[in-house]
């Protein structure tokens, strides 16, 4: 299976990630353990959803759809909302 999941700062939720990966488990543990060094320093992070795939070209796809303005404004309709940036109402 492919994954794409998304990922929020736990504390401030000032920060969200969007990755598609294999191995989802060993994905949400690299952040808060230190191995991934960007996501790391802004660590803990929290799962806010996922989809799985069984095609790896679907997959990629709808990461790259999720990462595009589009697919931002998406997910901030319908992914997001209860995760809303600091600052901005739940």
């Amino acid at each position: 299976m492919h994954y794409v999941y998304l990922l929020v700062r736990a504390h401030s939720r000032s920060r969200r990630y969007i990755g598609v990966t294999t191995d989802l488990k060993r994905r949400l543990t690299e952040p808060n353990s230190g191995k991934s060094l960007h996501r790391a320093q802004f660590k803990p992070w929290r799962l806010v959803t996922f989809v799985a795939f069984s095609d790896e070209q679907k997959a990629a796809e709808f990461g790259c759809y999720m990462k595009s303005g589009y697919g931002r404004a998406f997910a901030d309709r319908r992914l997001w909302y209860r995760f809303p940036r600091s600052g901005q109402p739940p």
